[in-house]
């Protein structure tokens, strides 16, 4: 390391020879698809090392735009990309000639929304985060571009992070040829996080999702298990490979390791059933085809996978539909009033769900996919019948009263759904369901859908308030004027009239 390093670096835990460039822009790849904001990574070398190699390639990659134009920060000292994911600074501390001068660069301004890459960090003095990610790079040989690159943090969760990425990088080499390159995709509240993989002309995704940690904290143990949430990717295997074997239009799984959570699968696209931000007709009544469809098959509550392990769909319990529903008291309501939700009208909620529930006991039950609305429902503008629709985002199937999906479609919590629009799509519904079958209710029917929809809005409102104040995702405060639309509309069915009165009363 250079000789004017001012600080001593932990013990590294993880060594790597990069025998050329390409190595090293795939290690530059590997490191950018666990990057969070906060981060800050510090390369460290001598001149020539190839930190400014390595930096350019993560910007790149991190940007998913291998022509990126990445200029030097040498003159400026820092320079800021402003990505979707969030943004991401370049520092060159080469010039720097007083540690104190990075507070007035703004780095930890920078960190509050974003990530740092810092090379020639030992400028800095003390001045740097304790937690950073320190890449001491020494070059091998210089004609052939090879490199020893050493890691060390004093935060263990870097050593973690880094296993992680170099185990679905093994995972790729072995099931996507010809040097497959990945890209940030989506991650979510949970332990999934997705990439899209392109290997050649072909693209994967590929998803990540290991057995629940035994740092999930208890109370959200709990909670996950009352309301059946699936706590590893065994679900995503059944159902998909289920959904797939009936006829609809799941992911085609190519490759998993259940060991470690790795699934590698088809590639639907992004484009969904709504068009700047509006939906489209036409999209939503093949979605509709779909659920039609579904609810005319009986589906299996036990699944046999090809490696002999046996995944159970849970059951869709009262017990777990009012625990949902209860989000509404324990979010949404507090939010609204300043004050959290007292125990008597706690217990008068949930009576009321009991009884609205028991009033609906005789519906139809089948699979519920749970979220079977916009984001997850994947148009495929080349195919026909249900193939129109790609189905992601299933794992949390449950046995349950059917009309749940029909709600959370018909009432879509990402986009303006009008009473017209809704009317149309759930007469489509039932046109369709009568033709399968003399015997469908059609009163019966309308009943459940009510009380699944206002147990489903209830639930979202909860979540998104829950987004907004406990994950720090504030943009989802947006989606509420549409939900309580949604809420005052569905609770004029009369067999809600008594939940009607006492939402009622929250307003008085």
């Amino acid at each position: 390391m250079a000789d004017h390093q001012l600080r001593t670096l932990p013990s590294h835990f993880l060594t790597l020879d990069l025998p050329d460039e390409a190595a090293t822009a795939q290690l530059a790849n590997d490191i950018a698809m666990i990057l969070k904001a906060g981060d800050v990574l510090c390369l460290s070398g001598d001149l020539g090392a190839g930190k400014s190699t390595l930096s350019r390639a993560l910007i790149r990659s991190f940007a998913a735009d291998p022509e990126l134009e990445v200029p030097s920060p040498t003159f400026t000292l820092v320079q800021t990309y402003e990505i979707g994911r969030f943004d991401l600074s370049h520092f060159d501390l080469f010039r720097l000639e007083e540690p104190e001068e990075l507070e007035e660069l703004g780095l930890e301004d920078l960190l509050e929304n974003g990530a740092a890459l810092i090379e020639w960090p030992e400028k800095a003095g003390e001045f740097l985060p304790d937690d950073a990610l320190w890449i001491q790079i020494t070059e091998v040989d210089a004609s052939e571009d090879a490199r020893h690159v050493v890691f060390s943090s004093i935060d263990p969760d870097w050593e973690s992070r880094l296993q992680q990425t170099l185990e679905i990088r093994a995972f790729l080499e072995k099931n996507a040829r010809p040097e497959p390159k990945r890209q940030f995709l989506a991650g979510d509240a949970s332990l999934r996080t997705f990439e899209t993989v392109v290997s050649g002309e072909t693209s994967f995704v590929l998803m990540r999702w290991p057995f629940q940690e035994a740092s999930v904290p208890d109370a959200v143990r709990s909670y996950m298990e009352t309301v059946h949430l699936a706590n590893d990717c065994r679900s995503v295997l059944a159902i998909g490979t289920t959904l797939r074997d009936k006829g609809f239009l799941a992911p085609q799984i190519f490759a998993a390791d259940v060991s470690n959570g790795l699934i590698m699968s088809q590639d639907l696209g992004a484009e969904t059933i709504v068009r700047n931000g509006e939906p489209v007709p036409e999209r939503y009544h093949a979605a509709v085809d779909v659920l039609a469809a579904m609810h005319s098959q009986k589906w299996p509550e036990t699944i046999v996978l090809k490696n002999g392990d046996c995944y159970t769909i849970p059951l869709y319990s009262n017990d777990a539909l009012i625990k949902e529903a209860s989000l509404f008291l324990d979010w949404y309501l507090p939010e609204k009033t300043g004050v959290a939700a007292h125990e008597s009208d706690r217990a008068s909620f949930e009576a009321l769900w009991n009884d609205a529930l028991e009033n609906i006991s005789s519906a139809q039950t089948g699979w519920v996919l749970r979220d079977f609305h916009s984001p997850n429902l994947l148009w495929q503008k080349e195919a026909t019948g249900t193939d129109q629709i790609g189905l992601i985002d299933f794992q949390d199937t449950v046995i349950g009263p059917i009309a749940y999906d029909v709600a959370s479609l018909l009432l879509d919590a990402r986009t303006d759904i009008s009473p017209e629009l809704e009317k149309e799509l759930f007469d489509v519904y039932v046109t369709a369901r009568k033709y399968q079958s003399d015997e469908f209710d059609t009163e019966a029917f309308l009943n459940a859908y009510a009380v699944m929809a206002a147990q489903r809005i209830s639930k979202i409102l909860g979540i998104f308030v829950r987004l907004a104040r406990r994950d720090s995702k504030p943009a989802y405060l947006g989606h509420l004027p549409r939900m309580e639309g949604y809420l005052d509309r569905v609770l004029e069915k009369p067999i809600l009239s008594d939940l009607r009165n006492w939402y009622a009363g929250l307003k008085s």
